[in-house]
């Protein structure tokens, strides 16, 4: 469990440090009981995050990054895109839920 300021931010062990200072960011500015959560994947040999803002808005993304905290793109939003870096994200792993709102 890691905490930020007054709020409770719960984040599972292991995650990057970097990763976790973004995960406390986004829980700021998520939406709230919409669901918004951070997946773990991994992908083309990379473990990479998924940060999901919920269902609060219809054409919200998702930005993807790497445990070193570089963005390697965005998934959903108005396009519906599906791919990170020419490739489907549908080929990634789920390795499991690191926060969730």
């Amino acid at each position: 469990m890691v905490f930020s300021g007054c709020e409770l931010v719960e984040i599972e062990k292991g995650v990057p440090r970097c990763v976790e200072k973004s995960i406390k960011r986004f829980s700021k500015t998520a939406c709230h009981d919409d669901g918004a959560n951070v997946m773990e994947y991994s992908f083309q040999g990379k473990t990479v995050y998924v940060f999901d803002m919920g269902t609060c808005g219809a054409d919200l993304s998702s930005q993807v990054i790497d445990s070193e905290c570089n963005e390697l793109g965005r998934l959903g939003g108005i396009t519906g895109n599906t791919q990170i870096g020419g490739v489907e994200f549908s080929t990634a792993t789920f390795i499991r839920t690191v926060w969730q709102d």
